[in-house]
């Protein structure tokens, strides 16, 4: 496959988001999570992107913004190990895995936050949740691979390091 045929599966997949949020009532993360599970797995998705990993930490790649309307794409590159803090988000947040295994860990909210259950995500598979501060999450690499998550929020990429989680613990 070639780096044409990777664009279009990205471009496809920035059409079905932006449809899903012109469609959507209320919350739209589910909407926007289900045109993610159609391409997610998809091997050409990211084919001539480079979206390398980093050793101290998960880092995210710009994929896709539409800074106008209040959304971005963005690849997350996770090393064997690493993981997000503990966190809730304050926008909307649709993720579709990609490469690799992750694992989600949810919380109920206290001090600190408890565990309650978790999800192993592999490519294909997608979750999502709303701009609450009792939707609390981790996501963590516990394998031996690098993985790859596909993250769409509803906010400018500009502001996903000051604006969008609230962070609960490490």
């Amino acid at each position: 496959m070639n780096v044409i045929a990777a664009r279009t599966a990205l471009d496809a997949m920035v059409s079905g988001i932006s449809d899903a949020l012109r469609e959507a009532a209320g919350d739209p993360s589910a909407a926007v999570a289900e045109v993610l599970g159609h391409y997610a797995a998809d091997p050409t998705l990211l084919l001539g992107r480079d979206c390398p990993c980093r050793a101290e930490t998960y880092i995210r790649h710009l994929l896709h913004e539409q800074e106008a309307e209040g959304w971005a794409v963005a690849a997350l590159v996770w090393r064997p190990g690493q993981m997000s803090p503990v966190h809730a988000h304050r926008a909307w947040c649709a993720v579709g895995f990609h490469r690799g295994l992750l694992t989600e860990t949810f919380y109920a909210p206290g001090d600190p936050p408890v565990p309650t259950g978790l999800a192993l995500r592999r490519p294909g598979d997608t979750s999502h949740g709303p701009a609450r501060a009792d939707a609390i999450h981790r996501l963590a690499n516990l394998g031996t691979e690098t993985a790859v998550s596909i993250h769409a929020y509803g906010l400018p990429y500009g502001r996903f390091c000051t604006d969008l989680n609230s962070i609960l613990a490490a």
